[in-house]
């Protein structure tokens, strides 16, 4: 890895055309089709992911994969000389380990080694044979992509009735389903490259990931009027990669790639694309984000296309690079895409000195303005194209968006449809059974749910930005989200409706082999805990139990949580905690029972699920509808069939004034 080739020059994006069209004239019937052969077609059924995305600890960056706390005292002048003990590349299946002091050589996209929090970008170290020394010190987490932080097991990622479009079908790609049920046909060759991808619907076996971006590029070609030819998966090996692309020019018009676009020594389609033709390479980079790793060449006056093998990097410059070649070369028109004027609700830096193409969702407010919230799961999370309604063009000049500015999103579609009901907060399968009775009784609703936990929850409500919250933070006394009314201020502009009962506990492995009981076992040496992220409803409810611990051994927390093994491992949902664990990852963790799977649970708690209503909405038709269903049997009798969940005397009731 110690070889490396930097970017050419970087170049800036002159002329985009992003269109995304939603023309499709639908004519309904239910039948059994191919994910490739779904577009424009609409659901029959709900689709819920079978698989977490990703299924595992990821490096975002090349670098060293360490531990955080080895780094701290690092600087310039005085680096950290750590150990190497293994290079790990991306798909490599094997399981590693590190101790103090020890660190991986890592590529991009590989599966984290146990011990490892962590990654040190390649650019502040120097390696010196089996040492590395390190110049700079990173935090915990710090480019490392959480194995479930983009869609869980369970989640319900389309509806019944929805229009399926490259980013629907990108969404169901990335969860490995190649069938889906719905209601009643230039040449472009497509490749996907990288030895860690697998097709949708075959087996996925652990460091794998299922190919996404070829079937959503696929998809992307028919909408612009080609005719895609999948190529299949590219292996990283150069003679393959060159023979394949050979054999595809000869065949088709344009040849779209994605992946192995960056400069490392396993990204070899620059170098292959530079060799078929002249003039080559005439772009190796844009001064773009996302999508800065960007390959355009020219061999016998084929175009040939690169994209980023992440997904949102590679979609995005799709949109705006790919497309309007392709509907040239189909004689269609390039119409601009539709804008809305929206407010940002948060403040927001972006990347100094590269212009950034920013998805956004777009939630109505009362007053007739859309607030527009940044999709900030990352370039490698397919979520962030696929669930966006637009996106915001920040020039290279701007380093922020302050809360509350007016900005112009280009909206991927012609039309925008405002979902019936938004609710930001903590997510819980619950409102997905919610949602699907309000679909029941009116065909046209339209749900949306924005995932930005409890804390975040009660933030959209006071800022008026959400119908509903969905939150279930507990305080020192063991009370449910009351108590924080007046903690963020609240308690005058909202309502809080008691909602059900989740059971939340302890996971742990399948049987059990660490005979784990109860909190107090976290302290042994020979069990490794899994926590939560900051500010989640769930590491509230951690802390009380390590404050209480503490007070019985008359110590402090601080003390008590340094004994904890993987204390400072941060997991930033429930399904990334059980993926930790069915991983052997670690040993426990604290979750919901409903994202159990393969795995035991030990319940240490029945908590409050409850739901924060701005009195702005209180009276809007969706709210009323919602907080009906919520009080009926109906939704009481299929609750129960949800693993955890129960409704309570209670449910639906206003608790709060």
């Amino acid at each position: 890895m110690s070889h490396r080739k930097i970017f050419r020059q970087l170049q800036s994006l002159q002329e985009a055309n992003s269109a995304l069209h939603n023309l499709w004239k639908i004519e309904r019937h239910i039948e059994l089709t191919q994910l490739t052969e779904a577009l424009g077609r609409v659901l029959a059924a709900d689709i819920a992911s079978n698989v977490d995305v990703p299924g595992f600890d990821r490096a975002s960056m090349d670098g060293f994969a360490v531990n955080a706390e080895d780094t701290f005292n690092s600087d310039e002048q005085h680096p950290v000389q750590l150990q190497v003990t293994a290079n790990v590349e991306a798909g490599d299946p094997a399981s590693r380990k590190i101790h103090r002091t020890e660190s991986v050589e890592i590529a991009t996209g590989a599966p984290m080694p146990i011990g490892a929090n962590a990654v040190v970008m390649v650019e502040y170290t120097k390696r010196i044979q089996d040492k590395v020394q390190i110049f700079k010190p990173v935090s915990l987490g710090e480019n490392v992509t959480p194995a479930g932080s983009d869609i869980m097991t369970g989640e319900l990622l389309l509806r019944k009735f929805q229009i399926i479009g490259p980013r629907e079908i990108g969404l169901l790609a990335a969860a490995g389903i190649d069938k889906v049920q719905v209601f009643s046909k230039p040449r472009i060759a497509i490749f996907s490259s990288g030895n860690e991808l697998v097709r949708s619907g075959d087996k996925l076996d652990f460091a794998k990931l299922y190919d996404i971006n070829g079937p959503t590029v696929a998809a992307g070609v028919t909408e612009c009027g080609g005719t895609p030819r999948f190529y299949g998966i590219l292996p990283d090996d150069y003679s393959i990669i060159r023979q394949k692309l050979q054999s595809a020019l000869e065949e088709t018009d344009i040849v779209i790639t994605s992946g192995s676009t960056s400069s490392g020594p396993g990204d070899l389609i620059y170098k292959v694309a530079d060799e078929l033709g002249k003039p080559g390479i005439i772009v190796h980079g844009l001064s773009l984000k996302p999508g800065k790793p960007v390959v355009v060449s020219i061999a016998g006056n084929k175009p040939i296309f690169g994209l980023p093998g992440y997904p949102t990097s590679a979609l995005m410059i799709f949109q705006i690079l790919v497309a309007p070649a392709i509907r040239r070369l189909a004689g269609l028109s390039e119409s601009k895409t539709a804008t809305i004027q929206a407010t940002i609700p948060m403040k927001f830096f972006k990347a100094r000195g590269r212009r950034e193409l920013l998805p956004v969702q777009l939630i109505s407010q009362p007053d007739g303005i859309y607030s527009a919230y940044p999709m900030q799961s990352g370039s490698g999370a397919v979520s962030s194209f696929s669930l966006a309604d637009g996106f915001i063009d920040l020039p290279e000049s701007q380093e922020f968006l302050e809360e509350g500015e007016t900005i112009e999103v280009e909206l991927f579609g012609k039309t925008l449809i405002p979902p019936s009901l938004v609710v930001i907060g903590s997510h819980c399968v619950g409102i997905d059974i919610i949602f699907a009775l309000m679909r029941d009784h009116n065909p046209n609703f339209l749900g949306r749910t924005i995932n930005v936990g409890s804390v975040g929850g009660f933030h959209a409500a006071k800022r008026g930005e959400a119908d509903v919250a969905g939150v279930h933070l507990v305080d020192k006394n063991g009370e449910y989200n009351l108590s924080y009314m007046q903690t963020y201020g609240v308690e005058t502009s909202t309502i809080l409706v008691r909602g059900y009962d989740r059971e939340q506990g302890l996971i742990v492995a399948q049987g059990n082999p660490k005979n784990i009981k109860d909190f107090e076992d976290l302290l042994r040496k020979d069990v490794t805990f899994i926590n939560r992220n900051r500010g989640s409803g769930t590491r509230l409810l951690i802390d009380k139990y390590l404050a209480q611990l503490a007070r019985s051994k008359k110590t402090n927390p601080s003390d008590l949580a340094a004994q904890i093994q993987g204390y400072t491992h941060e997991a930033k949902s429930h399904s990334a905690v059980a993926a930790s664990i069915r991983n052997h990852r670690a040993d426990v963790g604290f979750g919901i029972r409903s994202v159990v799977s393969e795995l035991d649970f030990i319940q240490t708690d029945n908590e409050h699920y409850d739901f924060l209503i701005p009195k702005s909405r209180e009276h809007k038709e969706s709210v009323t509808q919602f907080i009906q269903i919520l009080r009926s049997s109906e939704f009481s009798q299929i609750l129960r069939e949800a693993p955890g969940l129960r409704a309570s005397d209670q449910t639906g009731q206003i608790i709060f004034p």
